[in-house]
């Protein structure tokens, strides 16, 4: 048996083995992050009960941001009102992209940025458990619950809705509006995906937690301050894991040189003789050199002093050593390490 043989054997015996593992591993990611989730969801529903108290904070939050001159919940809902088509954009949004879109990202990351999706899963974890740590301590009524503020909970009248009654549900803590995980989700899916795949116009993710800022508060989902508690404790997250942040490997630029696409020219069944050998046989056959490889010097050798040596243009060779040496040149673009480009697709 061949050596070439006997590894392609031992290939064959470790795939099973190799995708053994990876099966194995993407399901400890999984019910890891399954099992963060439902510990989240659990503290979510026992920081439930202080209805009292939300509503205190809610009209609390809601002159604080009137202080601060912030622009009012209200004017960006009742524009959006004008709307309709906009109103059901809004509400879909809120409550199918939130979840989907973070689910994607860390896939994603896994399967093609191992580094980043660990970075990324890291920082998702610190900031949802330092987000459930402040509903504990200051539960929140959402805006669409104030009736005298005059915001309307655009979900239950023009669907869909993701909330039911709260006086019925309890299935969820919606008294839990600061921070608002929806901006604090959105954002880290924007920074993940611009140090991951950079490139120039890596800003456009960040239209992602721009419109998700937009639809929880035209909602009446959340607050300004909702999304600024959120956007900080994001920011927290990422300076207490800034260590372990991937390294930035710059992208080399394509090459312009279309040679490099070429494909290597198929060699002549039983030609066993190398690029090298092909071209000292043709620079053999030349007009310049005689059968035994020796230079002609009224022939026009190349190289070797003659007469002839100044015929031909200087540094350009002539005839079949010209091809041979492109061919060369051609193999060794090729053989060249390929960018990072061609081997992520």
């Amino acid at each position: 048996m061949t050596e070439q043989a006997v590894d392609h054997s031992l290939a064959v015996e470790r795939r099973p083995a190799v995708a053994r593992s990876g099966i194995l591993s993407a399901l400890r990611e999984l019910s890891l992050v399954a099992a963060l989730f439902m510990v989240y969801k659990v503290g979510r529903l026992a920081a439930d009960g202080h209805v009292d108290e939300a509503f205190r904070n809610a009209r609390a939050v809601w002159d604080v941001e009137r202080w601060l001159h912030l622009p009012s919940e209200l004017t960006v809902q009742r524009a959006l009102l004008d709307w309709h088509a906009l109103v059901e954009a809004a509400n879909s949004y809120y409550a199918y992209v939130h979840f989907p879109a973070t689910a994607a990202t860390l896939i994603w990351l896994y399967l093609y940025r191992p580094a980043h999706y660990r970075w990324t899963r890291n920082v998702l974890t610190l900031l949802t458990g330092s987000a459930l740590l402040v509903h504990f301590v200051i539960p929140l009524a959402p805006p669409r619950m104030l009736g005298e503020t005059g915001m309307l909970d655009l979900g239950h009248l023009f669907g869909p809705a993701v909330y039911g009654n709260p006086e019925t549900d309890h299935l969820s803590n919606q008294y839990a509006a600061m921070p608002s995980l929806h901006f604090g989700w959105a954002l880290v899916v924007a920074v993940a995906l611009m140090a991951a795949i950079g490139g120039r116009r890596r800003a456009l993710w960040l239209l992602h937690p721009a419109i998700t800022l937009l639809v929880i508060v035209a909602t009446g989902n959340h607050y300004w301050l909702d999304a600024v508690a959120g956007g900080l404790l994001t920011a927290a997250a990422y300076a207490l894991l800034r260590r372990h942040r991937p390294a930035v490997t710059p992208v080399p630029p394509m090459t312009r040189d279309p040679r490099a696409f070429i494909p290597a020219p198929r060699r002549p069944a039983g030609d066993h003789h190398s690029a090298g050998d092909k071209q000292v046989s043709d620079e053999q056959d030349e007009p310049g050199h005689d059968s035994q490889g020796r230079g002609n010097p009224g022939r026009g050798n190349r190289g070797h002093g003659g007469p002839g040596h100044g015929d031909e243009e200087p540094g350009r060779p002539a005839g079949v050593a010209y091809a041979g040496r492109h061919e060369a040149r051609l193999a060794g673009l090729q053989q060249r390490p390929r960018s990072r480009w061609h081997t992520d697709r």
